[in-house]
C-alpha cells in the first residue's frame, strides 16, 4: 500500500519505476515543467549577464551612470574661466575636444572673448594678487599665448625681484628653502651661486615663490620642508635634487598658473615625479592626464592609474571624461580598466550597481549559477527522466545538475570578466630606474616577448570542449537509459554495460584529443600559444568521465546485481 491512496505497486517493481510511469499528471513528464525549467534558467543567466558589476572591471553602463548630472569638461572649463584661470581652462578645453564634450563651442568662445579684454594676463594663465605686484601681470609683455614659468624666472632680473620679495618671508620653510642656494654639494645642477648655476638658482626661488603663495598641497609643503631642512643639515642638495629637476620638466611645460592648481592637487614629491615622467614620454596627451587631475581633485590617483595601466588606462581616462566628473571620481576610485567588452546594461541595475557593488555582483554571480542549474535541470527531464533510467534519489540528479552547473557558470564569469584571466599588460608609462650590471651576465628574457592571451578564442575554446564533454555525458546516459529498457535478464544488462565501457571512457579520450589537437596547432602556429585552452579539454574529460562512472555507471550496475539476487527484474 502507498499511504492512503491504496494503491499496489507490482511486485518486482521500484518506486522510481511507479513515479515515472505513463501519467498524464506526472510532472516530470510535463511538457511544460521542462519548458519552463529551460526558458526560466536561459533567462535568468541572460538577465543575470546584463547586472553591470564586475570583478576587475568596470562596465561602461556604470561609468554613463555615475557621470549622470554632474559637471562635464566643457561646463568645468567654463568655471575655471570665470574666475581667471584661463590656462587651466585652456588645457581643459584641448581635453574636451578630445573627449567630443558637446559644450567645446561655448567653452572656446569664453576664453577668446576673455583674451580679447585681458591679453597681458594670457602668458600667465591667470591672475595672482601676490604675483601682480612683482612682475605687473596685466601688462602685456608681448606674448600671445600660455608660456612656461621658467621662462619668466630664469632672467637675472626676475630672480633678484624673486629672491629679494622671499627674503622678507616670515615663513621658516620659505627661510630654509632659500639657503639652499648656498650649498656647493650638487649633483645634476650647477651650484645655485656658481656661473652657469642660473636653472637651479630659478628652481629654488619657483619653489619658495609656491611654497609662499600657499600653492602647495599641506602634504606636499611639509615633505619639502622636511627634505629642505635634511639638505642643509648633511649639507648637499643631492636628496632635494629629484624634485627640482621634476620641477623644471613641468616648469618648461606649464605656465604659473596652471602649475599652481596643479600643484594644490598633488599630495608627495612622488606624485610630481610621475606627472614629470608623464609630460615627457606622453606630451600629447598631456591636457588630458592634467583635466584628469584637476577635474578629480586628485593628481596621486590620475598619475597612479595612467602609470599602472598605460595607453589601455589612458583610453579608460578618456572615456570617463567624456561621461563627466562622477564618472572620473568613481573609475579612479575602483582603479581597474573599463570592461569594454560588456553588453547593453540595466539602467536601473547600474544606479543600484553605483550603491551596492558587492550586493550586485552577488545577485550576478547567483543569477549564473541558478540559472544554468534550472535550465540543466529541465534538460535532464527532457533528455532522462520519461524514461526511467536509474532507481537513484532525486538529490543525486540536482547534485549531478549542480556540479554542471558551476562549471557552467563559471565559464559565464570568466566570460564577463575578461581581464580576470589576463594579467594587465606592461604599462608603457612605468617608470624604469637604471640597473647597474656586468657586461657579462645575460639579460633574461622580458615578459613582453611573451604573447598575450586573447580573451575572447581563450573563451571560445573552453565553452567548445566544455560542450562537447556535456554531449558526450548526455550521450552516455541515453546509452544506459536504453540498456535499461531492454527487455533481457539482469545479468544480460551487466554484460552489455561492460561491453559499453569504451563509451563511458569516452569523455577523457575525448578530452586528452582536445588536448593534443590544440597543442599541435599551436606548435604549428596555426592558433596562439594558449595552455589554459588546451588543458581545459583535459579537465572536462575527467570531469565528465567521473560523473558517468561513479554517479551513474556504478549505481545501475549495483542495482543489476542485487535484482540478478534477488531475481526482480528491471521494468522497460
Amino acid at each position: 500500500m502507498l499511504g492512503s491512496v491504496g494503491l499496489r505497486i507490482p511486485a518486482g517493481k521500484s518506486i522510481l519505476w511507479f513515479m515515472t510511469a505513463s501519467s498524464p499528471h506526472n510532472p516530470s513528464r510535463s511538457p511544460w515543467a521542462t519548458v519552463t525549467l529551460l526558458v526560466g534558467g536561459l533567462g535568468l543567466a541572460g538577465w543575470a549577464w546584463l547586472l553591470p558589476a564586475n570583478l576587475k572591471s568596470v562596465s561602461p553602463a556604470l561609468l554613463r551612470a555615475a557621470g549622470g548630472n554632474t559637471a562635464s569638461l566643457g561646463g568645468y572649463g567654463r568655471d575655471l574661466v570665470d574666475v581667471e584661470k584661463i590656462g587651466p581652462a585652456a588645457l581643459v578645453l584641448a581635453a574636451a575636444r578630445l573627449t567630443d564634450d558637446p559644450r567645446v563651442p561655448a567653452l572656446a568662445d569664453a576664453l577668446e572673448k576673455f583674451t580679447a579684454r585681458q591679453t597681458g594676463l594670457v602668458a600667465w594663465g591667470g591672475w595672482d594678487p601676490a604675483l601682480d605686484p612683482l612682475f605687473n601681470l596685466r601688462s602685456d609683455s608681448g606674448r600671445r599665448g600660455s608660456t612656461a614659468v621658467l621662462t619668466f624666472f630664469i632672467t637675472a632680473r626676475a630672480r633678484e625681484t624673486l629672491r629679494a620679495y622671499l627674503l622678507k618671508s616670515g615663513s621658516d620653510g620659505v627661510q630654509a628653502l632659500l639657503r639652499l642656494r648656498d650649498l656647493e654639494r650638487t649633483g645634476q645642477f650647477v651650484p645655485a651661486t656658481r656661473p652657469g648655476g642660473q636653472p637651479l638658482d630659478a628652481l629654488i626661488l619657483l619653489t619658495g615663490l609656491l611654497y609662499q603663495g600657499q600653492h602647495l598641497s599641506p602634504s606636499l609643503q611639509r615633505e619639502l620642508r622636511g627634505l629642505a631642512e635634511l639638505a642643509l643639515q648633511k649639507k648637499e642638495l643631492v636628496e632635494f635634487e629629484g624634485f627640482l629637476i621634476n620641477l623644471l620638466s613641468l616648469g618648461r611645460r606649464l605656465d604659473w598658473t596652471q602649475l599652481t592648481e596643479l600643484m594644490r592637487r598633488t599630495d608627495s614629491t612622488k606624485t610630481v615625479g610621475e606627472y614629470a615622467h608623464l609630460a615627457r614620454v606622453a606630451p600629447d596627451q598631456l591636457p588630458l592626464i592634467y583635466a584628469a587631475a584637476l577635474f578629480s581633485d586628485s593628481a596621486d590617483r590620475v598619475a597612479a592609474y595612467i602609470i599602472a595601466y598605460g595607453k589601455t588606462g589612458l583610453e579608460d581616462l578618456k572615456l570617463a571624461l567624456g561621461h563627466g566628473q562622477g564618472a572620473v571620481r568613481l573609475l579612479l576610485t575602483r582603479r581597474v580598466p573599463v570592461n569594454r567588452t560588456a553588453t547593453p546594461a540595466l539602467s536601473w541595475a547600474a544606479e543600484l550597481a553605483l550603491s551596492h557593488p558587492q550586493l550586485m555582483l552577488g545577485l550576478k554571480y547567483l543569477g549564473y549559477l541558478l540559472g544554468v542549474w534550472l535550465a540543466l535541470c529541465g534538460l535532464d527531464r527532457w533528455l532522462v527522466l520519461p524514461g526511467g533510467l536509474l532507481e537513484l534519489p532525486s538529490k543525486l540528479v540536482h547534485i549531478r545538475a549542480g556540479v554542471l552547473a558551476t562549471v557552467f557558470a563559471l565559464l559565464l564569469v570568466a566570460a564577463s570578466e575578461p581581464l580576470l584571466l589576463n594579467a594587465a599588460p606592461p604599462s608603457e608609462f612605468q617608470l624604469r630606474l637604471p640597473v647597474l650590471i656586468s657586461t657579462g651576465d645575460v639579460l633574461p628574457k622580458t615578459s613582453e616577448s611573451a604573447p598575450i592571451m586573447n580573451n575572447t578564442s581563450t573563451l571560445l575554446s573552453i565553452g567548445l570542449f566544455a560542450s562537447l564533454q556535456v554531449a558526450m555525458y548526455f550521450a552516455c546516459l541515453l546509452k544506459i537509459r536504453e540498456v535499461a529498457r531492454q527487455p533481457v535478464p539482469p545479468l544480460v544488462k551487466l554484460k552489455l554495460m561492460e561491453n559499453e565501457e569504451n563509451l563511458f571512457d569516452g569523455g577523457l579520450y575525448l578530452g586528452i584529443a582536445g588536448t593534443a589537437a590544440a597543442l599541435v596547432l599551436q606548435v604549428m602556429q596555426v592558433i596562439e600559444s594558449n595552455l589554459l585552452a588546451a588543458y581545459a579539454s583535459n579537465l572536462f574529460g575527467i570531469i565528465c568521465v567521473a560523473l558517468v562512472k561513479i554517479h551513474h555507471v556504478r549505481a545501475f550496475k549495483r542495482q543489476l546485481i542485487l535484482e540478478a539476487q534477488t531475481g526482480t527484474t528491471l521494468a522497460p
